[in-house]
């Protein structure tokens, strides 16, 4: 049991992300900027509360630390929720989705280069597996060369929020670096926010555009992500990579629960296919 608790927890994060598809929807009429600032704000404050009551030590950035949790909180963070909102006006979901689902393969053969470790075939034969599975659940959609454009970012942002933690988790932790990404965060997103919304923006939030940003701050952003970093840590990039996959089963299971219809035949197939992977993955993790 305890060789699978790292996968455990972050499948667990992966399906707080996955479930909070619908609730992103609904914050599509706020303004951006000042719903992620106050996000990441919010996240950071509980983060450092908890830091606190678990007498968690938090670090100090120094030398390239700045480089690398500064790099996570502007790609990872920052532009990845601006590709999703732009990205959105030019490409169906599914096509972002699928952007993301393409993540594991990448994060199979990046991060053991990065961590010092050789490749595992398994694991990137499970990736691949994954990330086929995910591609079903998600199905295809239709974008022009913008929304293409915004989905290879999405990509990009996606893979960055992982393989930039590399270097810097284990002198930080997991809590370490989810909280000061999450405060950089917040700088920059108000700065944005206040560039391009102005400052009344944050009286334009409505109930639910705040009841929404909460679940994201709390569930998505402080709860889940020390749960991903916490796996990273423990089990690599590559492995952890492979749970990226949980999110859009999370996703179509959370639509049906919510009173969506049942999943049609091929996003079956697909959860059965991110169910193999998974397996396969978990069943040899190391390189051989």
């Amino acid at each position: 049991m305890s060789r699978l608790l790292p996968y455990l927890t972050a499948a667990t994060g992966m399906a707080f992300v996955g479930g909070s598809v619908a609730i992103s929807g609904s914050l599509s009429d706020a303004p951006q900027f000042t719903v992620q600032a106050l996000r990441y704000a919010v996240a950071c404050l509980l983060l450092f509360l908890y830091a606190r009551s678990r007498r968690i030590p938090v670090l100090r950035p120094r030398g390239r630390d700045w480089f690398w949790l500064t790099g996570i909180a502007a790609t990872g963070m920052v532009l990845f929720n601006l590709a999703l909102v732009e990205g959105a006006g030019h490409a169906e979901p599914a096509v972002l989705g699928v952007a993301v689902a393409c993540v594991p393969p990448l994060l199979a053969v990046a991060g053991p280069a990065l961590e010092g470790r050789p490749v595992s075939r398994t694991v990137l034969l499970a990736a691949a597996v994954v990330t086929t599975g995910a591609a079903l659940v998600q199905g295809f959609g239709r974008a022009d060369t913008t929304g293409l454009a915004w989905a290879v970012v999405t990509f990009a942002c996606e893979a960055a929020f992982t393989l930039l933690a590399v270097p810097v988790l284990t002198r930080h932790g997991a809590v370490g670096v989810s909280l000061h990404t999450t405060w950089l965060a917040a700088l920059i997103l108000t700065a944005l926010s206040l560039t391009v919304e102005g400052p009344g923006a944050v009286s334009r939030l409505t109930g639910n555009d705040l009841l929404a940003g909460s679940y994201l701050a709390v569930m998505v952003t402080a709860v889940a992500f020390v749960l991903w970093y916490s796996s990273v840590r423990s089990l690599g990039a590559g492995p952890t990579g492979l749970l990226t996959g949980v999110a859009p089963v999370a996703a179509a299971l959370a639509g049906t629960a919510l009173g969506d219809p049942l999943p049609r035949l091929l996003v079956w197939a697909g959860i059965a296919i991110v169910t193999a992977g998974l397996a396969l993955g978990i069943s040899r993790p190391r390189a051989i």
